[in-house]
């Protein structure tokens, strides 16, 4: 399941990884549909982002749901995750990431937060954040910056789990990145790919302008 890498002296060790994917927002800029069963050549995309994980051998993957959960959770149900539900989701992505954090069960290396809605994130993609991770050195976390402007998923430490679930809700990934730079590893790379998500009907636009590939709501959403 995980990667193994060759270095100058040997290899590295074997890292476990869970992952969060974050899927509870309400897609208020876009009709109050769930951006997540959006359609990229007929696979919604949160089917996307679990083939991406599970393929780039991720062990363990927690979704977490909020708005339109029920028809969210129908969409992943066969696939081998937990799924638990944000009962406050518009507290904001903070309280999704916690309550994700705290349904991961496995003993873990590495922490993955990851969204729903990144149209064109790869197995490929993933495991580059991986390999990046491993040769950390002695930072926490390793976030891909395109462009100098950061993007997603983003991978860190187990440990930093254990802390940010230990104190405040919003002292997690984008907050804890600022106020820690000097424990942040950046990706820097020329894939977009990392930097494409979906939050208005313009992101629309411009995803097709971009791809040449078009998104489209499945049949009963189409109209909302």
């Amino acid at each position: 399941m995980g990667c193994i890498l060759k270095g100058g002296g040997g290899l590295y060790a074997r890292v476990v990884v869970g992952a969060v994917l974050l899927a509870a927002g309400a897609g208020s800029r876009l009709g109050n549909r769930p951006k997540s069963l959006l359609e990229l050549g007929g696979v919604p995309l949160i089917r996307r982002q679990l083939i991406a994980l599970s393929g780039a051998g991720v062990d363990e993957v927690v979704v977490v749901l909020g708005h339109h959960a029920e028809a969210i959770e129908a969409a992943v149900q066969d696939f081998p995750v937990t799924v638990v539900r944000n009962p406050s989701p518009d507290d904001g992505q903070a309280s999704s990431v916690r309550i994700g954090l705290a349904a991961l069960a496995g003993k873990l290396d590495a922490v993955i937060v990851a969204l729903a809605d990144q149209p064109m994130i790869n197995a490929q993609d993933i495991t580059a954040l991986i390999g990046a991770f491993k040769k950390r050195g002695e930072a926490s976390m390793v976030v891909p910056r395109v462009a100098g402007e950061p993007g997603n998923p983003v991978i860190f430490e187990a440990e930093l789990r254990e802390q940010w679930l230990a104190g405040d809700v919003n002292a997690a990934c984008r907050r804890w990145r600022e106020q820690n730079p000097e424990r942040v590893s950046w990706l820097d790379t020329e894939n977009h790919r990392y930097r494409i998500d979906i939050d208005t009907p313009a992101d629309l636009e411009r995803f097709t302008e971009r791809t040449g590939h078009v998104l489209r709501w499945p049949a009963e959403r189409a109209a909302a």
